[in-house]
C-alpha cells in the first residue's frame, strides 16, 4: 500500500524526522490561504499522486508569489498527472502540498528497503540525490552504498557514520543523519513498511539535513493490524477494478492484452500468462480467484474481466482441489448465463472429479470450449482472440 508525500511527512514528524512547514490544501484558495500562514518569500506547488517522477512531468512548481500559487493551483488541481512511473491515463490529482522553500545547498539520497533476498533491512545512500538518482544509480552505481542491518542487532552508530562519511556530513550533522536514519528504521519496523525513500534529502545553506520528498510503502499484508496506516489508503489513486477486487477476495492486476485470465492459485495464474504469451496472445489481466472458489466469486472474477472493452476472449484454468471439478464447472455455467457473457470462453479444468466437471461444459450451446490440457486450452484461445 502507498501513501502520499504528505501522510509520509506527518509520520515523519512523528519519528524525529526534520520535514519542512508545509500544509495540506484542495482548492485554490485554500492553497493561496496555507501560503499565507506559512510566510517566507516563495513556496512550492506539489501534486499529490501515487508516483514518482512528479518534477519532470510538472507536477512541482515553484511559486514566487501568492499570485503564483493561485495560478498553479488551478492548473493542477483536477486534472491527472502523467510520469514515468504510471500508465497513459495518469492519476488524479485532488489535493496539494503547499511547503516554504529552504535554500539547497547540496541534494542527497536516502532509503530503507526489506531486501528478501538477504533477509535483512539495508539503508542505501548516495551523495548523488535528486531527480537523476535513477541515472545515478545505472551509470555511476559505486556512488551508491548500501548498508544491511542485521536483525538481531538492529541499527549500530557505527553504521550511521558509515552512512555519514558517505554522504560528506560534518560536525552535527552525524547527528543529525543518526536521527533520521533511527527514526527510519523505527518507523519501518512499529508500522511493518516495506520501504522508505527520502529523495532528496537536503543540506541547507545552514548547514541542516531536511527530508524534502518523502515515500513510504507498506505491506498489504500487515496493514490490517494498523488502521492508521489503512485509514490513509487513497483509493482514487489505484485502479478501479483492482479495488473492486479485493471486496470479493480476488487478486487482480490490470494488464495490456485481449485475453481475459481466471485462474486459483497465484502460481498457477503466472503459469497460465506465461503459457498464453508464448503462444503469441497476451494475458489482459492476473486474476487468482483462490482456493474457496464459488458461483459468487466466479461470476464477479468474470464481470472484472468483461469491464475491460479490450477483452476478446476468456481463459478459465481451474485445479480442482478442495472444490470439486464438477462444483466448479457449474459456478463457471451459473455466472455466464448470469452476467451473459458474449466472448468465448475455454475452460480448462484439471483435478477432483474432472471428467464430470468437462462433461457439464460440453454440449451447453453456450459459447464455451472445453480443454483437456493447458496447452491446449491457451493455443486456442490465443485463436478465438485473434479471430475476435
Amino acid at each position: 500500500m502507498n501513501i502520499h508525500e504528505y501522510q509520509a511527512k506527518q509520520l515523519f514528524r512523528a519519528y524525529g524526522i526534520p520535514v519542512p512547514d508545509g500544509q495540506l490544501a484542495t482548492s485554490p484558495e485554500q492553497a493561496s490561504e496555507s501560503a499565507i500562514q506559512l510566510g517566507g518569500d516563495g513556496w512550492v506547488v506539489k501534486a499529490q499522486v501515487h508516483a514518482g517522477g512528479r518534477g519532470k512531468a510538472g507536477g512541482v512548481k515553484l511559486a514566487k508569489n501568492l499570485s503564483d500559487v493561485a495560478t498553479f493551483s488551478r492548473e493542477l488541481l483536477g486534472t491527472r498527472l502523467v510520469t514515468i512511473q504510471t500508465d497513459d491515463k495518469g492519476l488524479p490529482i485532488h489535493s496539494l502540498l503547499i511547503e516554504k522553500i529552504y535554500p539547497i545547498k547540496r541534494e542527497l539520497y536516502l532509503s530503507l528497503v526489506l531486501d528478501r533476498a538477504t533477509e535483512r533491512l539495508i539503508f542505501i545512500a548516495s551523495a548523488a540525490g535528486g531527480m537523476e538518482i535513477e541515472t545515478v544509480a545505472h551509470d555511476t552505481p559505486e556512488k551508491i552504498i548500501s548498508v544491511p542491518i542485521h536483525p538481531a542487532a538492529g541499527l549500530q552508530g557505527f553504521q550511521c557514520r558509515k552512512v555519514a562519511y558517505a554522504l560528506g556530513l560534518q560536525g552535527t550533522q552525524h547527528k543529525a543523519i543518526t536521527r533520521i536514519m533511527q527514526g527510519m528504521y523505527d518507523l519501518l519496523i512499529d508500522k511493518d513498511a516495506s520501504q522508505i525513500e527520502i529523495n532528496p534529502l537536503i543540506e541547507t545553506d545552514t548547514g541542516d539535513l531536511l527530508v524534502l520528498d518523502a515515500k513510504i510503502n507498506f505491506d498489504d499484508n500487515a496493514v490490517a493490524i494498523h488502521p492508521d496506516i489503512l485509514a490513509m489508503k487513497d483509493p482514487a489513486q489505484e485502479d478501479d477494478k483492482e479495488n473492486e477486487a479485493q471486496k470479493f477476495g480476488l487478486n487482480y492486476i490490470t494488464l495490456e492484452g485481449n485475453i481475459g485470465c481466471m485462474v486459483n492459485g497465484a502460481g498457477l495464474a503466472m503459469a497460465t500468462m506465461d503459457l498464453v504469451k508464448l503462444k503469441g496472445g497476451l494475458p489482459a489481466n492476473f486474476l487468482d480467484v483462490g482456493g474457496g472458489t464459488n458461483v459468487e466469486k466466479v461470476c464477479e472474477a468474470f464481470k472484472l474481466i468483461l469491464s475491460d472493452n479490450s477483452v476478446k476472449a476468456v481463459l478459465v484454468n481451474i485445479f480442482g482441489g478442495i472444490v470439486k471439478c464438477d462444483v466448479i464447472a457449474s459456478g463457471i455455467l451459473a455466472a455466464i448465463e448470469q452476467i451473459h457473457v458474449t466472448v468465448p470462453v475455454v475452460v480448462r479444468l484439471e483435478g477432483t472429479n474432472v471428467e464430470q466437471g468437462r462433461a457439464l461444459l460440453s454440449n451447453t450451446g453456450l459459447n464455451i470450449f472445453a480443454a483437456e490440457d493447458l496447452a491446449q486450452a491457451a493455443e486456442h484461445v490465443v485463436k478465438l482472440a485473434e479471430a475476435a
